[in-house]
């Protein structure tokens, strides 16, 4: 597996993880939804961000 394609199921891996944790904070609410719900969605924004810039990169490099 390239070094890519390994970045790429991680930046997934991860995005996952922290929609899952938002889920669940906002599922349970109380002061830790309060205080993080803000940054788990930007977090989350970041690394799909992230994560499609990997893939377009893969797409573009394999045009070549």
């Amino acid at each position: 597996m390239s070094t890519l394609m390994l970045l790429i199921v991680l930046g997934i891996a991860a995005t996952v993880v922290v929609l899952f944790t938002g889920l669940g904070s906002m599922v349970k609410g109380g002061e830790f939804d309060d205080r993080h719900s803000r940054q788990l969605m930007m977090a989350r924004v970041g690394l799909q961000a992230f994560t499609l810039l990997l893939v377009a990169a893969v797409v573009l490099m394999s045009l070549r």
